[in-house]
């Protein structure tokens, strides 16, 4: 069986991690070994000896960079400082929601908020406990002593206050007096528990069973009245567990209480959902597989859910999200090849493991991000009520890009994508691979027609509410033959193999960030026929330009937030109307899924305002052209290995960073048939217009095509990324990112390395340098004279490319005029 799909669904998910902890500062006295084992006192001496510590220790070594040894980690982390070192646990983790239980007091640890730097979405869970020890703690005024009405009173009003604040409740009663809780404890229990409490002194630890019965049927009472979940922590926790009473067996009577039970059959308990966190990673590899398969034993796939319990260190976050990716993986795949289930209920079981049962039970929008946090999402985040997950969608538009680098969508109502295309996908004809800039018909020589079909198969990950309309969602689809069969022709499942040939091989993995160059143009009447003319004629960096057209961009950011993509900063350029929006760096899969619907937010909000943009590399030929430039790096276990480590690099840059740059340099004139499609995008790779017209590279030289550069707070000497300049809104993000790729993997295995770097404007030295190619002719000539991409496109998909992009010149090259209605298409 092929587990690559499966593997993939895996490694890319963005978990929820429900059950968590705050970090603290680097200098607290809370121990870092702690990171590793739950031993106190002189038992911490034995934990560096037990499987799981080793195993964890030299992972967070390896993702650092740095020795194998405690101290070694111990020495980084003082350097680095918190900042840096959580950035990196969290980024590597890619945890997409993070919901604290701060009733866990720890010295120097942050607050709720601090923690929105480092994941998109953080949210409260409310130590149920720790609420009624805060409030005896601060007593009543004039220092009387509580009586249990008035504390019931003050205790259940703090949490209905806080209900909408919050994402659920929890409870630590296995730690202190067993979870064999009595839901009608005796009142005059309750209230002796109360006294015994007060009388103990501060500050208050409450222990007493029949008054922690009490404050957890009362609290479970306010779950029911706001519909919150309730977390029961299980096993491991206080130095004064009874492990024998905190078997979650001994809840019967609570679940079977009616006031709390959806189900009237005793034997199954309908409320009821799990996460593994601790067990994994604290367990030995056997330990963590064999506890994930008890779990699935005992419960369905959509009541299991991921979870860290990190705390304190972000590495206890980084190694719960590798080793449950790991675990998930080796159980499913097991699963699969035991014929339990099929890849594709695989792959819904790691979606619904990772996010969705999480996302469902504890009803989070995902689609509203947290501020500050490390990726600069939106202002706020969203719980959802409790019908939200369900209503108020009624249409969701499937997308695709096509050979051309075209966006096409399909749209379906919400009940019939729930209920068919999730499973089923959409019908599509295999013509819609061969679709050309100029016409939706396949081209002659693409081996495409209207005869086959394949299915539209949505990936539920990239699915969002659409910002500029109400009651809609997108989402975008890979292409298969049938259910879980992957169509070969499909772009996203191309970028997909080819990443995984580089992460297989190199175990390293390329970020891109897209800068997204485009003219707003506005309709005039001439002669009685409508045209099409810049929005404003101002120059480079008008302050004046950006604010005439500032009311559109502030809802343009505020959509492109909402759907968790970064833009890093827009400005004015060269050309009349013309702006360009640089979006932040991501996995390469992502940015392309980023690029294409940053392409149908500022289209869909222009529109809105009256004006049409148009990303088409040169939409007057007297005009300044539009470009999509790419920065690209390389990264390992979080870590950006592109740059140089030491001051050995003569460029900067690592020698892997080198041999992938060569690669693409090498075959760049082949790659052009990617990055630039269509004969247009000729017109504006030009000398002396910071296009690239030349085969060579530079350091910060904007006239190279491949230029090495140096962002802010880049160690001067070092480079973070390379860019591309010969890249442009006409291509199909998916399928230029592939190119890119293969290129740059068999710079790696060649071991190339680049020529001298260009410090002068190549122009001047044009005896000197080989030209690009200076049209689409010449690219596709390139592309048929390099073997490379057979076998990392796939022979049928470039037979393909190529029959669209001959079809592309020979149109063209008939009809000068037009390229003009492509304003409309691009």
């Amino acid at each position: 069986m092929d587990f690559t799909e499966l593997r993939m669904a895996v490694e890319e998910a963005e978990p929820v991690d429900a059950h968590a902890h705050n970090l603290v500062a680097v200098d607290s006295s809370f121990p870092f070994i702690k990171a590793f084992s739950e031993a106190d006192g002189a038992a911490l001496s034995h934990a560096p000896h037990s499987l799981s510590f080793k195993r964890s220790l030299k992972e967070v070594a390896e993702l650092y960079g740095c020795e194998k040894s405690l101290e070694a980690v111990e020495e980084h982390r003082r350097v680095a400082g918190v900042e840096a070192i959580s950035s990196r646990c969290f980024l590597a983790a890619r945890i997409s929601a993070l919901l604290i239980d701060d009733g866990l007091k720890l010295d120097k640890m942050y607050g709720i908020d601090w923690h929105k730097s480092v994941a998109p979405v953080v949210g409260r869970i409310l130590r149920v406990e720790s609420l009624a020890e805060q409030i005896l703690d601060e007593g009543l005024p004039g220092g009387s002593s509580w009586t249990l009405d008035v504390f019931t009173e003050t205790f259940v009003g703090k949490l209905k206050s806080l209900a909408d604040k919050i994402f659920g409740l929890k409870s630590i009663a296995a730690y202190r007096s067993g979870l064999e809780i009595s839901t009608h404890v005796n009142r005059k229990d309750v209230e002796e528990g109360l006294s015994e409490v007060q009388q103990a002194g501060k500050p208050v630890r409450i222990s007493n069973k029949s008054f922690i019965d009490y404050i957890f049927t009362r609290s479970l009472e306010v779950a029911v009245l706001f519909d919150l979940p309730m977390q029961i922590h299980t096993g491991f926790g206080d130095k004064d567990l009874d492990l024998r009473l905190s078997n979650p067996l001994h809840l019967r009577e609570v679940l079977e209480d009616k006031r709390f039970s959806k189900s009237h059959d005793k034997r199954f308990h309908i409320q009821v959902y799990l996460d593994f966190g601790l067990a994994i990673p604290k367990l030995s590899v056997h330990g963590m597989i064999s506890s994930l398969k008890e779990l699935l034993e005992l419960a369905p796939i959509k009541k299991v859910m991921f979870s860290t319990d990190g705390y304190a260190f972000p590495e206890t976050f980084y190694l719960g999200a590798k080793k449950a990716r790991e675990v998930v993986f080796s159980v499913l795949r097991e699963a699969c090849a035991d014929g339990d289930l099929s890849i594709p209920e695989a792959i819904e079981a790691a979606k619904d493991i990772f996010s969705q049962n999480a996302v469902q039970f504890y009803k989070i929008d995902l689609a509203v991000r947290s501020s500050g946090s490390a990726n600069s999402l939106s202002s706020n985040f969203v719980k959802l009520k409790s019908n939200d997950l369900e209503n108020h969608v009624s249409f969701v538009r499937v997308f695709w890009a096509d050979a051309s680098g075209q966006q096409r969508c399909r749209v379906v109502p919400a009940k019939r994508f729930n209920d068919v295309v999730t499973k089923n996908g959409i019908g599509l004809t295999f013509a819609c691979m061969g679709m050309t800039s100029f016409t939706d018909g396949p081209a002659d020589e693409t081996n495409l027609t209207g005869v086959g079909e394949i299915r539209l198969m949505p990936d539920l990950s990239t699915k969002w509410r659409i910002p500029w309309v109400e009651q809609e969602e997108m989402v975008l689809a890979n292409m298969h033959l049938k259910p879980g069969e992957a169509w070969e022709y499909c772009p996203r499942e191309t970028l997909q193999r080819v990443s995984k040939i580089l992460k297989d091989e190199f175990n390293l993995e390329m970020n891109a960030g897209f800068e997204n160059e485009f003219f707003l143009l506005k309709s005039t009447l001439r002669d009685g026929k409508e045209e099409w003319v810049p929005f404003d004629s101002t120059p480079y960096c008008s302050p004046s330009s950006y604010d005439a057209a500032s009311p559109l961009f502030h809802k343009v950011i505020a959509a492109l937030q909402s759907l968790n993509i970064t833009v890093e900063q827009l400005h004015a350029e060269s050309g009349k109307g013309q702006f360009e929006m640089a979006l932040g760096h991501t996995a390469c899969l992502h940015a392309a899924d980023n690029l294409i619907y940053t392409r149908e937010v500022i289209r869909a909000i222009a529109r809105k305002h009256g004006l049409l943009a148009t990303f088409m590399p040169k939409y007057a030929l007297d005009e300044i052209g539009s470009g999509a430039h790419v920065h690209l790096s390389l990264w390992q276990n979080g870590k950006n290995v592109f740059m140089a480590s030491g001051g050995s690099s003569q460029h900067g840059m690592s020698k892997v960073g080198e041999e992938f740059m060569a690669g693409v340099l090498y075959h760049l004139p082949a790659v052009l048939a990617f990055t630039a499609p269509i004969p247009n995008s000729y017109d504006r790779i030009q000398p002396n217009t910071w296009s690239g017209a030349y085969k060579c590279w530079g350091k910060e030289n904007r006239e190279a095509p491949l230029r090495t550069a140096c962002p802010p707070g880049i160690q001067s000497g070092l480079v973070s990324n390379f860019e591309i300049k010969s890249f442009d809104g006409c291509a199909n993000p998916h399928l230029g990112l592939a190119a890119i790729l293969a290129a740059g993997i068999d710079g790696l295995r060649r071991q190339l390395c680049l020529p001298k770097p260009i410090d002068t404007n190549p122009s001047s030295l044009e005896g000197e340098l080989q030209r690009l190619p200076k049209s689409l002719s010449e690219s596709l000539e390139a592309l048929k004279e390099d073997d490379l991409f057979r076998d990392f496109i796939g022979e049928k998909l470039l037979v393909a490319i190529k029959g669209v992009r001959k079809a592309e010149i020979d149109y063209y090259n008939k009809h000068k005029d037009a390229y003009k209605q492509l304003i409309h298409r691009y």
